[in-house]
């Protein structure tokens, strides 16, 4: 659900919606946590600019949390985020 994504300047994070099944289900990441598992030699760039370059594993991150039994909201966090074992190692 690409485009309602917004800054929550209280809590530092971006909050978001994803389609899971027929529920459009509220998540969020720290712009912390973005920085962290995407952009650790950018601590400068723009944590929206960093969520839609990444919007696909973040939105299948949701996915994953919410089949084993997260309720909304969904925060993910840096371990949400990690490579799964067995696959290839993120660019960088």
């Amino acid at each position: 659900m690409s485009g309602s994504e917004f800054f929550h300047d209280a809590t530092e994070s971006v909050r978001f919606w994803v389609q899971v099944d027929d529920a459009s289900v509220g998540a969020s990441v720290s712009a912390r946590t973005l920085r962290f598992a995407f952009a650790p030699q950018s601590p400068t760039q723009d944590p929206l600019v960093t969520f839609r370059a990444n919007l696909a594993r973040l939105e299948e991150a949701v996915r994953r949390r919410v089949a084993k039994g997260s309720i909304e909201p969904v925060m993910l966090r840096e371990f949400d985020l990690q490579p799964a074992v067995g696959s290839a190692p993120r660019a960088g």
